[in-house]
């Protein structure tokens, strides 16, 4: 408990001294757009809360707030798609296997946790779609529907089941995945702000830059080398390829959410400015590093 208390204490000061940083530059560059690394700021404090939660109480309450977190997450998903009457009956079984999907990690049953999703809700899913409602939309509502739950709540569920698949080390796998994803995508943000030139897609999100994403993935990869000894049980060159794979799979979600939301956006440029801010933006990357991470570490080492 001394341990992680110390632990604790030190992330709240680095915390709060970006919180500082952040506001002081927010004054002395009001012409800079700080909007998004102020929300990742915002995740961060989120997280530390949950990670306090988890460390210092129980598992239990930890599953409980992402199990939250989630259904914001696939709600403000949901509310950026031209949905119709008949749809809603389909919202209502999605937000229904949200709490089956955390019910499975709470018993520790691996097996369905990684399938319930992505098989069972996916064949099933469209049964309400159909009866009596008719065919008109169906493809574009189910399908949507289906990939919000493989985003916001299968992707961003695999935070929670590292605690119970290994819970002598699952608390620091969760914050050192956090940490990373949250660094690398502020870390491409400011350098897209400052000395970005190359867009990757300009007409969904100004701020990923090729020259962004090259700073991002060194800095979150020499990040992973300094700190993985402390949170994590890895070696070396796991903790570093680690890095470059929260690096690139948090790109990748960035990358994936800023299309899909500019794609279900077209034409409603308010809304789109609105959501800048929203969870879709804050957990964006979370939902692809998580998974990615969660199962390349329980392929290559048995504590998990």
């Amino acid at each position: 408990m001394n341990s992680s208390l110390i632990t604790l204490t030190l992330i709240f000061t680095a915390l709060l001294v970006i919180q500082i940083i952040y506001y002081v530059l927010n004054k002395i560059q009001p012409d800079k757009d700080y909007a998004a690394i102020g929300s990742k700021i915002k995740t961060w404090w989120g997280m530390f809360v949950i990670f306090c939660l988890a460390t210092l109480f129980n598992p239990v309450v930890s599953l409980l707030s992402l199990m939250v977190l989630t259904f914001f997450a696939l709600k403000e998903y949901f509310s950026m798609i031209r949905s119709r009457k008949a749809d809603r009956r389909l919202y209502l079984w999605a937000y229904l296997s949200i709490p089956v999907q955390f019910y499975w990690i709470y018993i520790e049953w691996y097996g369905m946790f990684i399938i319930f999703i992505p098989i069972y809700v996916f064949l099933f899913l469209p049964l309400p779609r159909l009866i009596n409602k008719g065919t008109v939309g169906f493809l574009r509502s189910v399908s949507s529907t289906q990939w919000g739950l493989m985003l916001m709540v299968f992707g961003l569920s695999h935070l929670a089941y590292f605690q119970f698949a290994t819970p002598e080390y699952g608390a620091g796998l969760v914050l050192f995945l956090v940490v990373l994803t949250q660094l690398n995508d502020v870390a491409h943000h400011v350098a897209s702000l400052y000395f970005g030139k190359r867009k990757v897609v300009p007409t969904a999100n100004p701020y990923l830059t090729w020259e962004g994403f090259a700073f991002a993935f060194l800095v979150t990869t020499a990040a992973a080398y300094l700190i993985h000894p402390y949170l994590t049980p890895l070696g070396s060159m796991f903790g570093i390829f680690c890095g470059m794979l929260i690096s690139l799979s948090g790109f990748f979600g960035s990358l994936t959410v800023s299309v899909l939301k500019r794609d279900l956006l077209i034409g409603d440029d308010n809304k789109f400015d609105a959501l800048k801010e929203s969870y879709l933006s804050r957990v964006d990357s979370l939902a692809y590093t998580s998974p990615v991470i969660f199962h390349v570490i329980r392929y290559f080492f048995d504590f998990m």
